[in-house]
Parts: C-alpha cells; structure tokens; sequence
C-alpha cells in the first residue's frame, strides 16, 4: 500500500512545519472565533433572561466589564487550544503516514527478496 501523492505532500510539508514554533497564527484565528461566538451565545442568554436565576444573579454580582473581561479570557484560551489541538492532530496524521510508507517499504523489500531467492 503506497502513500497517495497528497500524503507524500503533507510528509514534505510537515516535516518542515514541525520543526518551526508552534506559532499558526490562522489557527488561532479559528480558535479564537469559535471562542466570541460561545460567547456572544452566553451574552445573548443574559440579554433574553432565557435563565432568570443565572440574570438575576449575572446582574447583582458583576458588573458587565468583568463578564465581558471573561468572556474575552475564554475567547482567547479557545484560540490557544484550538491552535494546539491542530498542531497535535497534524504531528499524529505525520507519524501515521511515516509508519505507513515504512510499512510499504518493508513489504517491497520483502517482496523483491523473495523474487530474487531462485526457486528450489
């Protein structure tokens, strides 16, 4: 089973990336948006009063600056993590495909072996 010509690219490619920090400025990006929309979510729950114990209790202990600070805080974390779990998710797919072209080369060798031992 050989690799595909996209996964011989993705070796190539990775195998440049991973030596690099782990600074993808994109995939924060991604991160970070998936991050204001959970947060625009929880702002449009207080706004609506959808949980009036959770309004109530948002609106008599804090003032909108700090949950706006958190929500932001949570927006960034989901950034970093987002751009983390990329990262993880590419060195793993990098390793798979290392295994799996050493794999075709061991079995090619094996088979070239066995056709050039003559038969008895």
């Amino acid at each position: 089973m050989m690799l595909t010509e996209k996964e011989e690219q993705f070796i190539q490619y990775w195998s440049k990336q991973r030596s690099l920090p782990k600074k993808d400025f994109k995939e924060f990006l991604k991160g970070l948006s998936s991050g204001l929309l959970i947060g625009i979510g929880i702002i449009l729950l207080l706004i609506t009063g959808w949980y009036q114990r959770a309004n109530m209790d948002a609106n008599s202990k804090s003032s909108p600056v700090i949950i706006i600070i958190v929500l932001l805080i949570i927006a960034v974390f989901m950034g970093f993590l987002y751009q983390n779990y990329r990262w993880e998710e590419n060195e793993q797919q990098y390793l798979e495909l290392l295994n799996k072209k050493k794999k075709a080369e061991n079995q090619n060798t094996r088979m070239q072996d066995n056709s050039s031992q003559p038969a008895n």
